[in-house]
């Protein structure tokens, strides 16, 4: 038996929400995901958890943080290889960026990621006999 051990999620997305990265992958679809030549696509319904670690929920992180998990979810769940987290990452700070966020606390968020975000992209799927 395989299964996951859910997380509560704190945020669900009203209408779907599209981003240009630079992740020129022909295409990799899920149920809520989709990221075709550099375009990615969140559907209504996704759920996420915002910005992980002690910091804020503010307007300047919350878009970064979700195109920020759903990257890592295709990571997560072997969709989209491991050589693009650093690339997530960036994606992340440039996003926090363009949404308000001062440079400080941007780099010092990417910082974060880049240095405890490697556990969040190992499969989560659990094995039971």
């Amino acid at each position: 038996m395989f299964y996951k051990k859910r997380r509560n999620w704190k945020y669900r997305l009203c209408q779907e929400e599209q981003y240009n990265t630079s992740i020129l992958v022909d295409y990799i679809g899920t149920d809520y995901i989709t990221l075709q030549l550099g375009r990615l696509t969140i559907a209504p319904d996704y759920c996420w958890d915002g910005p992980s670690g002690p910091c804020f929920h503010n307007a300047d992180v919350m878009r970064a943080s979700l195109i920020h998990d759903a990257l890592y979810q295709l990571m997560r769940e072997g969709e989209l290889s491991h050589d693009y987290r650093e690339q997530a990452d960036e994606i992340f700070r440039d996003i926090c960026l363009k949404d308000g966020m001062s440079p400080f606390w941007a780099n010092i968020m990417f910082k974060a990621v880049r240095k405890h975000g490697a556990k969040a992209i190992q499969s989560d799927v659990l094995e039971s006999p």
